[in-house]
């Protein structure tokens, strides 16, 4: 029905068609419209933009209706390349802003700042062209419910359509108001989720199952998903390791090995400042869209530091060390808040904006900087015809193993490591000299708490003090500042602001990463803090009909339907997280009802997740808790400190870590101080072996 709605809406376009060729003076293109009043660096790149910006808000979309006009949803985030690119074109020009100024309310909205409207119109927009992006485009009724969408216009096509729908509007608005009743209908069942009666038997066969499925979509020559873009994917790599592992599958193992080193080898990894770019254009991880963002680097940061507690690869130390540094140096607040990203677009030589110009590097400047050691740099970094992207320029990109390298050119080890910390501390200087990429200086809770979690399993597996310290100051930023006391949260802080109540990402990340940051400390605050976030999530975030979490609270009133995000992408959904941690904190505090709740989220999803699990790889996680043995640990003792960081050095993912120096009323920890003796317990469902003293002893209780 939706499909041929499409279609005669699409019609009825074409039969509307008109040119218009109107003109602004310069004073009233240098006027500012009311973005200038925002704090987000993606609309204040529209401030000056002709197009009477507005932002999302209950004015704005009040306006709307009394003015009886047609909305323009803009939606985008500032590190995005085709977004500056249809300002460039559209929004800048004064004849276009002048026709959507004139029949339209126009909206811009940080995709990054209100997730909720962007999940929102992204549903429309998939439902109506079967694909998405952004810069994503809706227009919609003065109420807000979509009639048309699509992602990038070109200024003709962009031309056409605001004529067309404003036509349309005017001359025949029951057949839109039609068409968007059922578009909104479509959109509010599309991510449906009806309880889910049958008990699920979590068991390895079924698991096996939803993994071949996977392993067809698996490259395993240059890692990765077959095809191009490339994505890393953290979230799926993370459940192939830990499947691989668990079951001794070396094939999927070295397949993880493979796509980790393959992207730290190639162009979407800074090999001169460290941080990996958002994905890759082509299937050698070689050329990257060159923004980086802060979830997919700390995700990498978690992924890499976990690979290394299995492999002990020098290069996984070498890419978190620098990742962590990168983030240090672009993307850290004074307060300890982590930004949300640098752009893709950066200034060249001639001053104009242009994408990849602070990270691509010409021969002739090479050879400038590095004189007599160029030859030997070119043929690590492969400065030739395969690491060239276009004309003159390269980016840099191995091919071999350093081992590989220093023996096919006979090198001594110690030296070639001497020189390869200096070529990359003169590319280093000579690149601060251009214009640094603009910077997206907005903290975002789910990010910071997503980062947080990567500084944790950093520290976990190489024990640098310095991760911790950093992953406790952002949690202690988190709790002042973007916390209350009653456990609700804000989404986004800009300028000593925080604004914008939080989403379900908010709350279930941020009770994740409290929930790792108890099991390294020992400080049951945090784990206190955990439980306080999850009550407040139940109570107004929940679905009591479903046991499932909307992602907007029940207060939000802007929106025409509360959606309920279940699929794992790029990030975990924040269901499958808040699931997770149900799972945890059931077994932390002995709570049922926790414990319940997260088995039947799990149980809604699973016929779907079976069927098509690369969506669901986060769950599969949790599916994994119930289809393996899962371990809860009790250290207690004096020396339950030392203990536990001692256990934190392995990869062990089916486990839960509780520990305490004296006697804790925790469940898990009740009634197991003894006076000057130090006891590790290993249990499974409350269920526990004999106490041992030692981690060597404990590690032989547990299996993979």
């Amino acid at each position: 029905m939706l499909k041929n709605l499409v279609y005669n809406i699409v019609l009825l376009l074409m039969c509307f068609g008109c040119n218009q060729n109107n003109s602004k003076t310069a004073s009233e293109s240098e006027k500012a419209n009311d973005l200038i009043h925002e704090t987000s660096p993606y609309l204040l790149q529209h401030a000056y933009n002709p197009v009477d910006w507005k932002a999302w808000n209950q004015e704005t979309l009040q306006q709307a209706k009394d003015q009886n006009k047609l909305i323009v949803v803009s939606v985008g985030y500032s590190a995005c390349h085709w977004c500056h690119v249809m300002e460039e074109e559209s929004f800048e020009n004064d004849s276009i802003a002048k026709l959507m100024n004139r029949n339209f309310i126009n909206i811009k909205v940080d995709r990054e700042e209100r997730p909720d409207v962007d999940q929102l119109y992204m549903s429309a927009v998939q439902l109506m062209t079967g694909s998405g992006g952004w810069p994503l485009n809706c227009i919609t009724l003065p109420d807000g419910r979509p009639v048309f969408g699509g992602t990038y216009f070109t200024k003709t096509q962009w031309q056409k359509i605001l004529e067309d729908m404003s036509a349309l509007y005017t001359e025949n608005p029951a057949k839109m108001i039609s068409y968007a009743e059922q578009l909104t209908e479509g959109i509010k069942k599309s991510d449906l989720i009806t309880v889910a009666d049958k008990d699920i038997a979590c068991n390895k066969a079924s698991f096996k199952t939803a993994i071949t499925k996977i392993e067809t979509l698996l490259d395993y020559e240059f890692g990765g998903q077959k095809g191009e873009p490339k994505f890393p994917m953290p979230t799926f790599l993370n459940l192939l390791l830990r499947y691989s592992y668990q079951t001794n599958n070396q094939q999927l193992q070295n397949y993880v090995m493979t796509t980790l080193t393959k992207m730290s080898n190639g162009g979407i990894y800074d090999h001169v400042g460290g941080g990996f770019s958002r994905y890759s254009v082509d299937e050698k991880w070689h050329i990257p869209h060159f923004e980086k963002m802060l979830y997919d680097n700390a995700q990498l940061i978690s992924l890499y530091s976990k690979a290394y507690q299995i492999s002990s690869s020098p290069n996984f130390k070498t890419v978190v060390a620098e990742t962590i540094n990168f983030i240090d140096n672009e993307l850290t607040d004074a307060k300890g808040g982590f930004y949300a990203a640098l752009d893709a677009d950066s200034a060249n030589t001639n001053n104009e904006l242009e994408e990849g110009a602070y990270y691509i590097w010409q021969e002739e400047e090479l050879r400038a900087i590095l004189k007599s050691d160029f030859e030997l740099f070119s043929k690590y970094y492969n400065i030739n015809t395969t690491g060239k992207w276009e004309d003159d320029k390269y980016v840099l990109y191995k091919t071999i193993s350093d081992d590989n390298f220093i023996k096919k050119n006979t090198l001594n080890s110690s030296e070639f490591n001497i020189k390869l910390k200096d070529w990359k501390k003169k590319l280093s200087a000579a690149r601060k000299q251009r214009t640094l990429p603009r910077k997206d200086d907005k903290v975002l809770t789910s990010w910071n708490a997503i980062m947080l979690k990567g500084l944790l399993d950093a520290y976990r597996a190489f024990g640098t003090i310095d991760y911790l310290e950093k992953a406790k100051r952002n949690a202690k930023f988190i709790v002042e500042l973007q916390m209350n006391s009653e456990g609700k949260l804000f989404h986004n802080y800009k300028n000593g602001v925080s604004s914008v109540d939080g989403f379900a990402e908010d709350y279930a990340h941020t009770i994740s990463a409290f929930i790792d940051l108890y099991q390294i400390t020992s400080n049951e605050e945090w784990l206190r803090l955990a439980n306080t976030l999850m009550q407040y999530s139940l109570d107004h975030l929940g679905n009591d009909d479903n046991k499932m979490f909307y992602f907007t609270s029940q207060k939000e009133s802007d929106l025409i339907t509360r959606k309920t995000e279940v699929y794992d992408n790029v990030i975990a959904s924040s269901n499958s997280v808040f699931a997770e941690s149900l799972f945890k904190l059931g077994h932390y505090y002995g709570n049922k009802a926790y414990s319940d709740r997260a088995k039947q989220m799990l149980k809604n999803v699973n016929e779907d997740m079976l069927k098509t699990p690369s969506a669901y790889t986060n769950w599969l996680n949790l599916y994994l808790n119930y289809a393996n043995a899962y371990y809860e640990v009790a250290i207690s003792g004096k020396e339950a400190t030392k203990l536990l960081n001692q256990l934190n050095k392995y990869y062990i993912p089916n486990i839960l870590i509780s520990a305490s120096k004296s006697e804790s009323n925790l469940p898990l920890l009740k009634n197991k101080y003894i006076i000057d003796e130090t006891l590790v317990y290993v249990c499974v469902n409350g269920t526990c072996k004999l106490p041992v003293n030692s981690i060597e002893k404990a590690m032989s209780q547990i299996s993979k």
